[in-house]
């Protein structure tokens, strides 16, 4: 444990405490909570004795009936008797369920750079081996880097998309090819898809889970937290092969037994309104992505911004000598604005910043941009 780096999320929220009045462009969460539905059937929840108990291992059955509704009118996904439904808490967990059901101690997942920092975290802490693997300077998929990097130890290739930290959405073909790679090579694609619903302009999402033929090496991993403003209630869900079944469940019962039942019945009663309720609020993140967009491109004189089609965060690159870790830190004790360093998803090379915009408001938003406007400047006239 002591060689797994520090989460970087709580870390910044140490600092964020110590200087009062920081404005926060760090977590990725939404600024809306759940359905109103979801809140009423929670109120309604303990009457009955048998809601006290340990539910199912794999989820309540009228979650996993809205769960499979949901995967086939979204995602194209099917569910067949070749794949298994397991509610999780959280997208964290059912990484860390699915790594545990499919690598040994020496195995090596690779992940494409930047990684996302807890899927590291989990794969270390397991004593497997996370393999970065480049990606091009829009950070898109470099298939050639991926297929060199598979050696006999290889378990998986991860795909986020769209991608935290940068935003990023991978293409259709390109989902298709990283999971023909993996059906080649005997391995396992883990398809993180926890921000399915936030594509941007002509972006569109695409789950792997649907392609035909794929269902026995394919692992897709979903998440309420977004979407529905769920980040407190830890409800995620994972298909994967019927094969593996047997080894999530060893795991899950494990470590969880079942994800809370309180939040599964909160989350059937969301999931019942559906990706409507997402939708009715992306104008308002769109309008605040827009600004964050728009003040950035104010600082392209000494920062490089790819492009950003799908989440809600951007990947800045800034021109100092200063490492990100420097520039975070300086960023909220002098200039009162929290941002992630790039350190903390697998970048070591310059100054790299992961700006999340999702939680805030207009307003908010404009008030941030401008306080590290001013930091940054300030930071790269010092060279």
């Amino acid at each position: 444990m002591a060689t797994i780096q520090d989460p970087i999320i709580p870390v910044i929220a140490r600092l964020v405490r110590q200087h009062p009045g920081t404005l926060s462009l760090g977590q990725g969460v939404v600024h809306y909570g759940p359905p109103r539905a979801a809140l009423d059937a929670v109120r309604r929840f303990g009457d009955l004795p048998e809601e006290h108990l340990y539910g199912p291992v794999q989820g309540q059955p009228e979650l996993l009936e809205e769960i499979a509704r949901k995967l086939a009118a979204d995602n194209k996904v099917m569910l067949g008797s070749g794949q298994s439904l397991m509610v999780t808490a959280g997208s964290n967990m059912a990484f860390l369920n699915a790594i545990l059901a499919i690598a040994d101690p020496g195995d090596e997942i690779l992940l494409p750079l930047p990684w996302y920092f807890n899927q590291e975290m989990a794969i270390r802490m397991i004593g497997c081996i996370p393999v970065g693997v480049p990606t091009d300077d829009r950070y898109q998929l470099e298939l050639d880097a991926l297929r060199a990097a598979i050696t006999p130890r290889t378990r998986a290739i991860v795909t986020v998309s769209p991608n935290n930290p940068t935003g990023a959405v991978y293409p259709e073909s390109d989902l298709r090819a990283v999971n023909a790679l993996c059906s080649e090579h005997g391995l396992y694609h883990i398809s993180d898809e926890a921000y399915e619903y936030f594509v941007w302009d002509a972006a569109r999402h695409f789950s792997p889970a649907s392609i035909e033929g794929a269902e026995a090496h394919t692992i897709a991993l979903y998440s309420l937290s977004k979407a529905y403003g769920f980040a407190s209630w830890r409800i995620g869900y994972m298909v994967v092969p019927q094969h593996l079944t047997g080894a999530v469940l060893k795991v899950q019962d494990a470590n969880l037994i079942c994800a809370p039942r309180i939040s599964q019945v909160a989350a059937t009663a969301a999931m019942r309104i559906g990706k409507p309720y997402c939708d009715e609020r992306h104008p308002v993140i769109a309008r605040v992505r827009e600004c964050v967009l728009d003040e950035l491109k104010a600082m392209r004189s000494f920062c490089q911004l790819p492009e950003a089609s799908g989440a809600f965060y951007t990947f800045l690159e800034v021109d100092t000598r200063l490492d990100s870790q420097t520039v975070a830190e300086r960023l909220i004790r002098e200039h009162g604005v929290a941002v992630i360093p790039g350190n903390a998803f697998g970048v070591e090379r310059g100054c790299l910043l992961r700006i999340a915009y999702g939680a805030l408001l207009p307003a908010s938003a404009e008030a941030a941009l401008r306080r590290l406007n001013a930091g940054l400047t300030t930071i790269v006239r010092e060279r």
